[in-house]
């Protein structure tokens, strides 16, 4: 089954409506307080949702918030599953937080960058969304995921430890017996993640309330129903590969589930002062998923890696519309800080800027430029020691001194370079614009270079132990 063929035509269609749906709205007044509900999707990506044109996908729940909220269509993430939650958690980049990595560690001993020293886990001391919003006289809930913390301290891969939820500014977590539950067996916990939001949605109805739902699925393995994935199967999708059964039968799963949210917020009588936001931490697994027409997908600094969906609703608050300027994971604490009532400290810094008023129908941020920093070796995605900066639709990658052909079996290239892309006109990052437009290359490289000083980093060093044969190896520290 050639799914490629119905995909592209449909993306471009979808493009093309998108870049004209916008129109102006008039701000509207002050609101209040709402509940938060922050569902988190692993791995998922940008065109995944059949809100964002993926003809075979079925998410009419997904696509129902959507339809009576906003919708981003550039909307960003970092390249993989430890950065972006501690770029969300803590409002910063990961060139101030300094969790450009995954933990816990893994290096590469032998590659021709030294990567710079990271941290392995969030200092207890980070001034969290937990603890702002519970400064705003919120109650507060994490769910799940945790993934910013090594196994031996306050977390594990799949959770935050009861013992260590007051640091992070949580006053509950849900009950763990064991680390690896929901890892390889059953849904990977969707229902009872979903329970767990329920539960705590009805003992704290009376209160302002922050879910931070940190969905395990659709990380691999991937799991789900197999009923759900019988009824893919029934329809001709492959057993294994891109876009096979078990997959769509789990996102398939995960949007019921959100439809059961849905269900509880009204019979609680809680949809009215609810923002719910819909969120994924990186883009899509490129074995298990077509990310057409983005280029790549998970751990990639193309826009596979890091566009990601988000939709944002609050029925009656929040006015249907779709928005395509660019936000930035840095921006959430910022906008939900700005919805919550503004109360924070004095030291927290903070990187991003809220996204208010896009949600209350501007059509642009006072913004022109965002930044990313990956200077992290992980073969697996083709990623190598880099920094990313956008500058309107403008796009610039700066490979620090090696580069992995992702498209070339993977063919290693020990020398740096610099890509520039038009993304208003290449939204699939095809055509490098470096040599055609130098001095704007140029202009933008030097740009990344002062913003990564001004974080207190710098690019990457030769590594005096470079062995081009064992380059890409593993290895300790």
């Amino acid at each position: 089954m050639n799914f490629k063929k119905y995909l592209k035509p449909f993306f471009l269609l979808f493009i093309v409506c998108v870049c004209f749906s916008c129109t102006k709205k008039e701000t509207q007044p002050e609101t209040q307080k709402p509940n938060i509900l922050f569902v988190f999707m692993d791995d998922l990506g940008w065109s995944s949702l059949s809100c964002l044109g993926n003809p075979y996908m079925e998410t009419p729940n997904i696509d129902a918030l959507a339809e009576k909220g906003v919708l981003f269509t550039q909307a960003y993430a970092t390249p993989q599953c430890t950065p972006t939650r501690a770029s969300l958690i803590t409002g910063q980049h990961t060139a101030r937080n300094k969790m450009w990595h995954v933990v816990p560690f893994y290096g590469f001993p032998h590659a021709k960058m030294l990567e710079p020293e990271y941290l392995e886990d969030l200092p207890r001391e980070s001034y969290t969304m937990g603890e702002m919003l519970k400064d705003n006289g919120y109650r507060t809930a994490i769910l799940g995921k945790w993934h910013l913390s090594t196994w031996e301290n306050d977390g594990y891969y799949t959770y935050l430890r009861d013992s260590a939820k007051q640091y992070y500014g949580f006053d509950y977590v849900n009950p763990v017996t064991d680390p690896t539950e929901y890892q390889s067996y059953g849904d990977k916990g969707v229902d009872f993640l979903t329970d767990e939001a329920i539960k705590f949605m009805t003992e704290n109805k009376d209160t302002s309330f922050f879910i931070y739902l940190s969905h395990h699925t659709i990380h691999g393995p991937i799991l789900g129903p197999d009923s759900l994935t019988q009824k893919y199967l029934d329809r001709g999708f492959p057993e294994e590969g891109q876009n096979f059964a078990t997959y769509l039968g789990a996102i398939n799963h995960f949007d019921n589930s959100i439809g059961r949210l849905s269900e509880a917020l009204k019979k609680l009588g809680l949809d009215k002062n609810t923002m719910v936001i819909f969120y994924s931490d990186n883009g899509g697994v490129d074995k298990h998923f077509e990310q057409a027409p983005l280029r790549h997908g998970k751990g990639s600094p193309y826009e596979g890696g890091i566009r990601v969906p988000l939709v944002v609703s609050w029925p009656e608050t929040i006015q249907p519309d779709v928005v395509n300027e660019p936000v930035h994971v840095v921006d959430f604490l910022p906008t939900l800080l700005d919805y919550a009532g503004g109360k924070t400290i004095p030291e927290c810094v903070l990187d991003g800027i809220s996204f208010r008023p896009l949600l209350e129908g501007n059509e642009t941020l006072d913004r022109e430029e965002l930044f990313w920093y990956l200077p992290l070796y992980d073969p697996q995605w083709g990623a190598s020691p880099c920094a990313v900066m956008r500058d309107g639709d403008f796009k610039l990658i700066w490979f620090f001194g090696d580069y992995i052909e992702k498209e070339n079996n993977f063919n290693y290239i020990p020398e740096g370079r610099i890509e520039l892309y038009d993304l208003a006109n290449d939204i699939s990052e095809a055509r490098d614009l470096s040599k055609e437009m130098p001095e704007k290359a140029t202009k933008m490289k030097t740009r990344l270079y002062e913003w990564i000083v001004e974080m207190g980093e710098d690019t990457c060093t030769i590594n005096p132990n470079y062995n081009y044969e064992k380059a890409l190896i593993r290895g300790k520290k």
